[in-house]
């Protein structure tokens, strides 16, 4: 019995799965939109203390602190970016994505405009839906994080950073949609570069910011459809131009 019930309990979660992703490629696929569906993950840390213990950790001989890659004993060696382990791994740059698909077990998609379809959205904070955007030659990394910034009032904060430089990022825009019931919310900005801390990001509230209340309004049974798209900058194109 508890083989059968347990079997039982696999092909439920399978059969869920596979109709919220068909809801999706049936919702999406007039606009020609890729559909991944992505489960949560629950932090093995607290998100808010993260670069905080990473500094504790730098004063007994451990890695920097995640927004000081300057203190590094190797300039061009960076630590794990994903934001849900507290991994001691360090490399080059060039080196993360791997790092993130094999270590990590990372999705990474391809095509300038995806849908990401964050499912679970009950579940209590904090609680991550992370996966990789690959487009334009470059790899970028887009956050959904459940947290609570005070106490009893859980806020959605979605945010892509690109894994390059600070310098390359600003060649680029990002821009997050939101679209059910006749309501449509964006945001659009320049992504921030890895390096920076995604942590950081977020308490600074540099991104898109939804409270529960609002974040309901744009969900379907619990999952939350986001429409990415990133294109090269203005800027950066009238350079290109010159």
């Amino acid at each position: 019995m508890l083989f059968f019930t347990q079997c039982f309990g696999a092909v439920l979660d399978l059969i869920h799965l596979r109709f919220q992703h068909y809801k999706a490629k049936r919702v999406f696929s007039a606009a020609g939109q890729l559909v991944c569906v992505v489960n949560p993950t629950h932090s093995l840390k607290y998100v808010s203390n993260r670069c905080t213990a990473a500094q504790v950790s730098t004063e007994q001989g451990g890695l920097p602190p995640c927004h000081h890659h300057e203190a590094v004993h190797d300039p061009q060696l960076v630590p794990c970016t994903c934001p849900l382990f507290s991994c001691q791994w360090e490399g080059h740059l060039e080196v993360v994505v791997s790092h993130l698909r094999q270590t990590h077990h990372i999705n990474i998609l391809q095509g300038a405009e995806i849908v990401f379809l964050a499912t679970d959205m009950h579940l209590p904070a904090p609680t991550d839906w992370i996966i990789m955007h690959s487009c334009l030659g470059h790899q970028f990394l887009l956050v959904l994080r459940k947290q609570e910034k005070y106490e009893g009032h859980p806020q959605f904060f979605a945010t892509m950073m690109l894994i390059g430089t600070p310098t390359q990022a600003d060649n680029f825009t990002y821009r997050l949609e939101l679209n059910r019931n006749q309501r449509r919310l964006k945001w659009e900005a320049t992504p921030r570069s890895v390096l920076e801390c995604v942590d950081s990001v977020i308490s600074d509230g540099d991104c898109l910011v939804l409270n529960t209340s609002l974040a309901q309004l744009f969900s379907d049974n619990g999952s939350l459809a986001i429409g990415i798209a990133i294109t090269t900058s203005k800027v950066h194109n009238a350079e290109a131009e010159i």
